[in-house]
Formats: structure tokens, C-alpha cells, sequence
């Protein structure tokens, strides 16, 4: 699992009810990492929130939602090689996300 922090909840899909929609600075562990189609964006999965058959479309949240510290990057950057279907430039990645200022 890989922590990242919400920072982008808005535009939350009807299919979604709010209960397993994201909160804004709330914070997630990333569990899978996917390439969703036709957008080709990177996608998780994460621990705290299981979208379900009554979410569809809606199986993955977007990638650009969340910020990482550097380390947790790295981390992430390992995932994403050993999550199978992954056909994703770690470059597109890294112009995906954003890193997370780390609070001393």
C-alpha cells in the first residue's frame, strides 16, 4: 500500500454515492494500479474505498487526484511495474501526479 493524499474531489460522478466518494486531503493507500481506457489516464484502486458493480462505469479513481511525498513516488513507481497490465510511461506519470511537500 502506497499513501497519498485527496487533492482533487471534485466533479464526483452521480453512480458514486458520497460515502465512497474521496475527501479533499483525506488520505489513501493505494493498493492497484491500472491503465483505464479509452482515456489511456492512470487509475487506482484503493483500500478504503471498494467501488462496487452499482458504481459502473466507475471501477478505478483517476490518478490525478492525489499527490505523493517523493518516497511514497518511488514507491508507487514500483507498483506500477508489478501491476501486470500497466502499458504507461513512467514520463506521462510523473506529468500525472504531483508530489506532496513533505512537512517537517
Amino acid at each position: 500500500m502506497i499513501e497519498c493524499i485527496c487533492i482533487d474531489a471534485d466533479n464526483k460522478p452521480k453512480e458514486i454515492p458520497f460515502n465512497k466518494w474521496l475527501k479533499e486531503g483525506g488520505k489513501y493507500n493505494v493498493i492497484f494500479t491500472c491503465t483505464v481506457l479509452p482515456q489511456k489516464v492512470l487509475a487506482f484502486q484503493l483500500a478504503e474505498i471498494e467501488l462496487t458493480d452499482a458504481e459502473l462505469p466507475y471501477e478505478y479513481f483517476s490518478s490525478h487526484r492525489f499527490a505523493f511525498t517523493e518516497e511514497n513516488l518511488l514507491k508507487l513507481i514500483e507498483l506500477i511495474k508489478d501491476c501486470e497490465d500497466i502499458d504507461f510511461s513512467m514520463d506521462e506519470l510523473l506529468k500525472q501526479t504531483e508530489l506532496e511537500p513533505i512537512k517537517i
